[in-house]
């Protein structure tokens, strides 16, 4: 009888690093009995995960029949050499109001501007790349979203 190998679990600590270094999750949305997952670009605030969805398509009208989600994040070698994920299930909430969605759009932002993520994010974020990184501040451009509620919590990393 072989012996069943347990991926080992991810401390805090880790998986918080993990989501500080990412910036690029899959959503999976529920309606009925079919799932959708999509992705997006995501900011961390050391306490909740804030997406910029545009204003139109299928998330938005998954977002308004059923805000229960689960929100993946993967750091993997291409040879599985390495690997780190987590799962989290909990609720997608619009942010309301304006300063904070403005210190959101404007986290999004300084990923771009620092370098951390291309220029060619803007296109993920509903902006032409020949437009300025400042159009993400327009709040007609796309809502917040912020991830609360948190249900559960799967963080699982190699054993190397």
């Amino acid at each position: 009888m072989s012996h069943l190998v347990k991926i080992p679990k991810m401390e805090r600590s880790e998986y918080d690093q993990l989501l500080f270094e990412n910036h690029v999750s899959r959503i999976a949305f529920t309606r009925e009995d079919r799932p959708y997952i999509a992705p997006f670009i995501y900011v961390f605030d050391g306490k909740h995960l804030y997406f910029l969805p545009s204003r139109y398509g299928k998330k938005m009208e998954l977002f308004k029949h059923n805000p229960h989600v689960a929100v993946e994040i993967e750091d993997v070698a291409h040879d599985m050499s390495r690997y780190r994920f987590i799962t989290l299930s909990g609720k997608l909430e619009e942010v309301t109001k304006p300063e904070k969605a403005r210190q959101v759009r404007e986290m999004f932002a300084n990923l771009i501007q620092s370098g951390r993520l291309s220029e060619n994010a803007l296109k993920a974020l509903g902006i032409d790349s020949a437009e300025s990184i400042s159009r993400i501040l327009d709040a007609d451009r796309s809502l917040v979203w912020e991830l609360r509620n948190l249900t559960d919590i799967v963080a699982l990393k190699d054993t190397a």
